[in-house]
């Protein structure tokens, strides 16, 4: 067969009120008509847009099922010439993706991943109100050196109203609020200036390696502590650490939230123990049908290091953060901010002013709260509809589909990603060997439609995995 031959007709119809996902109806529909000879060995198959032209169906459900078919050895790939159903299973080297390879093209990704944000849902409106205003200010002649008072102020009632901790507005000095570049710049700035090479801090395992990777260029030793499905196991921190570092209102990656009792019984192992405890506030500002639990710094403030960011509630472009700190550690970072020179930039700290003046960012937290509640409650019911088990769904902005193997991990990863998905693994996040396995599934970044489209196909990739 050339290039050029023609691909054979389809014959498939789908139906969009089935219960079954329309990737998986087109798989089905395909292998019976191998069976029943209506497609036989050779015949070539059309490409997955043309196909998904012809059905009026999303690229990404005729590339599923065209990987489903291939990895049950329906269908093959020949290289420059396209998709062929074949009698027997290609095997070892020569195995190719069912995917056309006649038509090569650039895919832009559909960002299923966790971490980021619904830039999306941003007031365009507002957003720039705010840039104009943030720059009619006059420019600064020195920086300041804990971030801008109005900035820590604002920070102070996003504490108070959205996450139930109290922190006085004072003036610079007596704020236990710092400005920062960041969750992570945060973190460094912590540990640089209260830390010694050498000494040990506790992580959760799995974990945000990001801060592993943080912690180690910092010099210290990182030891695991594990979690389960709702968080730090507190028992199982390893004796002897100067620091401990968590996510507990969304631990990331599975998603746990740290019950009440863990939550008092970290506090009080820090305060008999003697280290430090550090919060990420991870998609703090994200729950579901749930109450909310205590902050830890609101338990214990003067043993816990409290870190936020604007990248995850607007957007990465501001780059800036906070810290709420005791009055020691507060002291050790502004003294070594004093002596490096190094601190957040004011603009991104003057425009949330701005977006909280005008009640803009107030407005984006209810929209993005109700928008994630609906993208949530959709996907839940998807996956749990097709009988999957789902993890991590009472809080923030990804969910956790647990698979049964690195090996089906990476299969599901790897299919989705030819089929436009870009996805996250939980056995990345491991420091050691990984003890879980599955999928963290992030539904911010991407659009609404772009969701919509992908929720059949990740269903059915996940499903035959098991």
């Amino acid at each position: 067969m050339t290039r050029g031959e023609p691909a054979t007709e389809i014959p498939v119809s789908l139906d969009r009120e089935a219960g079954p996902p329309l990737a998986v109806q087109l798989a089905d529909a395909l292998r019976a008509a191998a069976v029943d000879g209506l497609l036989r060995a050779g015949d070539r198959l059309p490409a997955t847009r043309r196909l998904a032209a012809h059905l009026g169906v999303s690229r990404t459900v005729t590339t599923a099922a065209y990987e489903q078919l291939h990895a049950e050895g329906w269908l093959t790939g020949r290289h420059g010439s396209g998709t062929y159903v074949t009698t027997s299973p290609p095997t070892g080297a020569a195995r190719q993706t069912a995917v056309d390879d006649a038509e090569p093209e650039a895919v832009e990704l559909v960002d299923l991943t966790p971490g980021a944000p619904w830039s999306e849902g941003i007031d365009r409106a507002a957003w720039r109100r705010a840039w104009r205003a943030s720059a009619e200010v006059p420019p600064m002649t020195r920086p300041r050196r804990a971030g801008l008072p109005e900035y820590r102020a604002v920070v102070a009632e996003h504490l108070l109203r959205h996450r139930g901790l109290a922190v006085p507005r004072a003036h610079e000095v007596d704020s236990p609020v710092i400005a920062t570049a960041g969750t992570t710049a945060g973190l460094v700035e912590t540990v640089r200036a209260v830390l010694r090479p050498g000494d040990v801090v506790a992580v959760e395992e799995p974990g945000y390696q990001r801060a592993v990777g943080a912690l180690l260029a910092a010099g210290l030793r990182v030891v695991p502590a594990p979690v389960d499905g709702d968080g730090l196991l507190v028992e199982r921190v390893p004796t002897g650490v100067r620091a401990v570092y968590c996510s507990p209102a969304h631990q990331y990656p599975l998603g746990g939230r740290l019950p009440a009792a863990r939550r008092v019984a970290l506090v009080e192992r820090a305060r008999r123990d003697g280290f430090l405890v550090i919060e990420d506030d991870y998609d703090g500002e994200l729950r579901y049908d749930v109450a909310p639990l205590p902050l830890l710094a609101a338990l214990a403030p003067e043993h816990v290091v409290h870190l936020g960011t604007t990248s995850k509630i607007l957007t990465p472009t501001l780059g800036v953060g906070w810290m709420v700190a005791p009055a020691s550690v507060r002291r050790a970072v502004l003294d070594a901010r004093d002596r490096s020179g190094v601190g957040p930039a004011a603009a991104g700290q003057r425009v949330l002013v701005e977006l909280a003046r005008h009640g803009d960012l107030g407005r984006h937290l209810r929209r993005t709260r109700r928008e994630f509640a609906r993208r949530r409650g959709a996907l839940v019911d998807a996956f749990t509809s097709a009988g999957l088990p789902v993890l991590g769904d009472e809080a923030g902005a990804h969910l956790v589909l647990p698979l049964p193997s690195a090996a089906a991990e990476q299969r599901v990863i790897g299919s989705a990603r030819r089929a436009g998905l870009a996805l996250d693994g939980l056995g990345r996040h491991h420091q050691g060997p990984a003890g879980h396995y599955g999928i963290a599934l992030g539904y911010a970044a991407c659009s609404s439609r772009e969701l919509a489209s992908a929720t059949p196909v990740l269903t059915s990739l996940v499903a035959a995995a098991w």
